[in-house]
């Protein structure tokens, strides 16, 4: 089985809109790393001595543009759920796309970047940077907006760094949507999870959508401040926000997983939120993996590094708003050692 992907650009394939994507892979000799310009996916990552992927990919476009297009890309420009499909900014209201239960925006809907074809700016062997612009009112989000993407790796350190800009008052939350596996097992039932969180927000049972709680974890099965052995079986749903913290931050370790063979992988960001999402819905058994497996229910867990779901609904929520004369850098991290 590979342990390391060939550095370089190559064609991956045309999408229905007759589009050519392409796949960028990285190497260092120790990690490997391939992006896709569709949605800028993290399509597979690999460590030397390690023989299979660690992230759910897939080695053919077909499973991006249907049931698994959100897996490891970057899902915005508002990631995870707007309630009620609008926002008001500046006392005006501006409505978007309702994608998920008819009334709600999930992952930017329409307007979703995990969906665009992204523009290759540079690449080498150990870094590729992807840029994507957004017109104003486009699917009813305000603003001429750039998005651009670097994504590069060190060592046994992989790393993404987002800088956005706009020329008008707008939202903006996106996240990378990569599920990860540390074992070549059905699932992740036996890996552990450890969470630099005391609180996380409780949601809606049948639009997941946070109640504006903001809970202490003591106590409650969400508490991973020590480190938990993971059972998909019996855990119950996750698919909720840790809360890190009330602003964004320097960047910092926030999340420990560790597989039952001891691989760990240690996460890093400036976000002041996690969202943990427990793959439930990764069944595809007609598109195998890059493994060659086809993925299961609780293949991979997800964590998404994004400010706090739902945040246009919740004023006590940290704002994401962005405005023209803001700074705005999003920075994760995510280092593999054994």
């Amino acid at each position: 089985m590979t342990t390391h992907l060939t550095p370089g650009l190559t064609d991956f394939g045309i999408s229905t809109t007759g589009a050519m994507v392409q796949r960028i892979a990285l190497s260092n000799g120790t990690l490997s790393a391939a992006i896709l310009t569709r949605g800028i996916a993290l399509q597979d990552v690999r460590l030397t001595g390690v023989d299979h992927s660690l992230t759910v990919g897939f080695p053919t476009l077909e499973p991006y543009e249907t049931t698994m297009s959100s897996a490891g890309t970057l899902v915005g420009p508002v990631g995870n759920r707007i309630g009620g499909a609008s926002a008001v900014i500046d006392r005006q209201r501006f409505d978007f796309d309702t994608n998920f239960n008819g009334k709600h925006t999930l992952h930017g809907g329409a307007a979703a970047t995990h969906k665009r074809l992204w523009t290759l700016v540079d690449h080498s062997d150990t870094h590729v940077e992807l840029i994507l612009e957004m017109p104003d009112a486009q699917h009813g989000f305000p603003g001429n907006r750039t998005l651009t993407a670097l994504y590069q790796i060190s060592d046994s350190t992989l790393s993404l760094t987002l800088t956005a800009t706009t020329d008008a008052p707008t939202l903006m939350n996106p996240a990378n949507h990569s599920y990860w596996r540390l074992d070549d097992l059905p699932t992740f039932d036996g890996h552990t999870l450890r969470l630099a969180a005391d609180h996380y927000l409780p949601t809606t049972v049948d639009d997941v959508l946070p109640t504006g709680q903001i809970v202490d974890v003591t106590n409650t099965r969400f508490d991973y401040r020590a480190a938990r052995r993971l059972t998909p079986a019996t855990d119950g749903l996750i698919d909720n926000n840790f809360c890190l913290s009330k602003t964004r931050q320097p960047l910092r370790p926030v999340a420990w997983l560790t597989g039952t063979s001891g691989l760990t992988m240690e996460m890093a960001t400036t976000e002041p939120g996690l969202q943990v999402f427990d793959g439930h819905i990764l069944a595809r058994s007609d598109a195998p993996g890059n493994d060659g497996t086809a993925y299961q229910p609780h293949a991979a867990l997800a964590l998404e590094a994004q400010f706090w779901p739902d945040a246009t609904n919740n004023p006590d929520f940290p704002s994401i708003i962005l405005r023209p004369e803001d700074h705005w850098q999003q920075v994760t991290i995510w280092t593999f050692t054994r």
